[in-house]
């Protein structure tokens, strides 16, 4: 199909809407929130005296915000390990064509229909420290077993034992979808592929490390860019299923640039705050859509 100029031309002025709409409505938020983090404005009334980068000193200064830091840190990597470990394991029963398959297709993925809010309620009464799991231990003669879940302050290697609660929430609704993206790739091997590597002699183990683990290896990078996406930016769940909690547990950037913008009216340092915060995602976003256009081309 030849496109003559005024094609294209028609082309043009159908998508300069959506055009102007993203570059205003994104690039230029993301370029105004920028110019905030570089000024004095530290209250209601707007102050746009440059400061430079005094803001983001002093919140690296912050031990708040270093608390924040180690929690996503940990966080993305514990998630991101679950949601593939846990995704590819459903993934791979379902495959061997297990009866009511799609019974346990539909059960794992409902919880990815939930909003992070509600599962943020859901899971934060199921570890309540006095009710939920821990009343399940005392009904079944374990009265001596508790767990204080996310209220726990224990940390090791700057590792606070009450970011498990959150892990395991966020595995719960996203191991679903990377089982559905794992499925679809094993779907996708030949058959005939695996029995012959059967034929010749091949263990279970053998043809997972030998061949679905590498003919699905594009599917394990793009599930984990997107949690890496998800965990980096993780607000909604924390928010409402334990807040900062104790010591700044279970606290993390966006909860903390949340409260500093729109609680104490600290406009710089919470523009600073989401500055850092795409900075971070863009570190797993870009390299991840350089590459993948550099093998288009």
């Amino acid at each position: 199909m030849i496109f003559t100029k005024k094609d294209r031309k028609k082309a043009l002025l159908m998508v300069t809407p959506s055009i102007l709409v993203v570059v205003v409505f994104i690039y230029g938020f993301i370029a105004w929130s920028f110019r905030v983090s570089l000024s004095a404005w530290d209250g209601i009334k707007s102050d746009f005296t440059l400061v430079w980068l005094d803001n983001y000193i002093e919140l690296f200064k912050n031990t708040r915000f270093q608390i924040d830091l180690l929690n996503t840190f940990f966080f993305t990597i514990f998630f991101i390990v679950s949601c593939v470990f846990f995704g590819f394991f459903l993934a791979y029963l379902i495959n061997k064509n297990i009866k009511g398959e799609g019974f346990f297709r539909t059960v794992y993925m409902f919880p990815l229909a939930l909003s992070f809010v509600v599962t943020g309620v859901l899971w934060r009464w199921m570890l309540n420290p006095t009710v939920g799991i821990n009343s399940l231990f005392q009904m079944m003669g374990f009265e001596n077993v508790s767990f204080g879940w996310y209220t726990n302050t224990d940390s090791m290697g700057g590792f606070n034992f009450a970011l498990l609660s959150i892990i395991l929430a966020a595995t719960w609704q996203y191991m679903g979808y990377t089982m559905a993206m794992f499925l679809a790739g094993l779907r996708g091997i030949p058959v005939q592929l695996i029995e012959s590597a059967q034929i010749e002699g091949a263990g279970e183990f053998t043809i997972i490390k030998a061949i679905i683990i590498p003919s699905i290896k594009p599917i394990i990078l793009s599930a984990m860019i997107v949690l890496g996406h998800i965990s980096l930016k993780i607000f909604d769940l924390v928010y409402a299923m334990t807040g900062s909690g104790p010591a700044f547990v279970t606290d993390f950037p966006g909860l903390f640039m949340f409260e500093t913008t729109f609680r104490g009216n600290h406009y710089a340092e919470g523009a600073a705050i989401s500055i850092i915060m795409l900075i971070m995602v863009a570190f797993v976003i870009v390299p991840y859509l350089y590459s993948t256009f550099k093998k288009e081309d």
